[in-house]
């Protein structure tokens, strides 16, 4: 969760909304991302599904089995539709996300009967660091205005 919150940290730096994940197999991370939607003018451009792109890249694999994902914000619906046909085995949250969440908060995309897989989800790793991280974000947003 560290490093994820690291990549968060590098993306309010960039005045991006501060979410980073990370992708791990066997121990070694195979795939870092940070919000960069502005950056890169891409609505799609998560953290997650960055992280997700890269692994993949790594792997030479679309299937990411085995691998479990660290983002320091819950997964929105697109995020935890990508995991699940990605074969993300477990993801692991920092902050929950209940306006917006897809894995167990506001919707449930990670463990949905009606799909083929089915995701192991962790919430509540280090969701203060998180949570201080997006609020001081957004308040430095409000006072800009």
């Amino acid at each position: 969760m560290r490093l994820a919150l690291a990549e968060a940290r590098s993306a309010a730096k960039a005045d991006e909304v501060p979410v980073g994940a990370v992708v791990v197999k066997e121990g070694k991370v195979i795939g870092r991302g940070r919000n960069r939607l502005r950056e890169l003018k891409d609505p799609t451009a998560h953290a997650e599904m960055l992280a997700i792109q890269n692994a993949a890249r790594v792997l030479k694999n679309e299937r990411l089995l085995g691998t479990m994902l660290v983002t320091t914000l819950e997964p929105c619906p697109m995020c935890a539709g990508a995991i699940v046909l990605a074969r993300v085995s477990h993801v692991i949250f920092a902050a929950p996300d209940f306006r917006a969440g897809a894995g167990g908060s506001l919707m449930n995309v990670l463990n949905h009967p009606g799909l083929n897989h089915r995701v192991l989800v962790t919430g509540g790793v280090l969701e203060g660091t998180s949570r201080q991280l997006l609020q001081r974000f957004f308040k430095a947003k409000r006072r800009s205005l």
